[in-house]
């Protein structure tokens, strides 16, 4: 049987412009192509990780508008559990304005809609699927009160907790985040959070380990072409990059979240895990979309193949 994993967390309607170059203010320039997928960082966890074959279940809020009812239908033709997907009357859905350039790097705008409401309540009504899972993934899409409490949970009831801080807030309290098993945040929102440099490989272990000191149990710091670090009080493990050519990085970093969620609970080693993880993600930036460029375990295999990873 797989693995079951939950998601506390966000989905939004993704809006995907793609551009030659960001226009100046005040500048109109027209733009090559447009798509509207599905996104959302919870929810693209959730994908991911279903997409590779954990049994996974959504803990999030939708509006009553036409988008709520898609983002619903798309979770389930995802095989995720929607049980404890909840329509907040008289709001909208999340959306993302989201902008590719040429070399594939994005700029993206939130709203969150819906996201806003999902409450500790929410998390509470779905104890009992919570319970069972082998992990609990967040992120910061969300009322950080929810964040504080699934975390609280996962802690009392010996379940993994994992998250993601992004989008990084300064009113996020690391103190309420004591028993917390992975937090992975890249470079710019670990030096945002620690208050700490994170120029030099020297100073992104020491930003990470003040994090430790406060409760945290693993720091995992995603790096762009750097790879990762795996960063614990007793050690530093470097998690190699996979060099591809990037046609759209949306979605990346969920990519790895979920994977790596799934990777872990199949039972690999946790470096084995987010090893195979970056590898997952790097094969999401060859295609366009955020979870359509989510891969099957075929093509993920295929993939390992093509660059002789095995």
């Amino acid at each position: 049987m797989p693995e079951k994993i939950a998601v506390v967390g966000s989905n939004m309607m993704d809006l995907v412009t793609y551009i030659d170059r960001m226009p100046g203010r005040g500048e109109t320039l027209e733009a090559p192509d447009f798509v509207m997928g599905f996104g959302g960082k919870g929810a693209n966890q959730a994908v991911a990780a279903a997409r590779l074959g954990s049994d996974v279940a959504m803990v999030t809020c939708v509006g009553d508008d036409g988008f709520g009812p898609q983002v619903r239908a798309n979770l389930e033709a995802n095989g995720i559990d929607t049980t404890h997907v909840r329509t907040v009357e008289g709001a909208a859905s999340g959306v993302a304005p989201i902008f590719v350039e040429r070399d594939g790097e994005n700029a993206i705008l939130i709203v969150k809609g819906a996201n806003a409401a999902l409450a500790p309540a929410d998390v509470d009504a779905a104890a009992e699927t919570l319970r069972a899972a082998s992990a609990i993934l967040m992120q910061l899409e969300v009322d950080l009160e929810t964040v504080y409490h699934t975390v609280a949970f996962g802690a009392r009831e010996g379940v993994t907790t994992i998250l993601n801080p992004a989008p990084a807030h300064l009113d996020l309290d690391i103190e309420r985040l004591d028993g917390l098993d992975w937090f992975c945040p890249n470079e710019s929102e670990l030096a945002m959070l620690s208050g700490l440099p994170t120029g030099t490989e020297d100073e992104v272990i020491a930003a990470a380990r003040s994090l430790i000191e406060r409760g945290i149990h693993n720091v995992v710091v995603t790096l762009g072409g750097r790879g990762a670090r795996r960063i614990t009080a007793d050690i530093v493990e470097e998690i190699t990059p996979v060099s591809v050519t990037p046609v759209d990085t949306t979605g990346a970093g969920d990519a790895f979240i979920g994977s790596f969620a799934h990777f872990l609970g199949q039972g690999m080693e946790p470096t084995a895990a987010l090893t195979r993880a970056a590898r997952y993600a790097a094969l999401s930036i060859t295609r366009r979309g955020t979870q359509t460029s989510y891969a099957t375990p075929a093509e993920f295999d295929d993939f390992l193949s093509e660059h002789g990873l095995g």
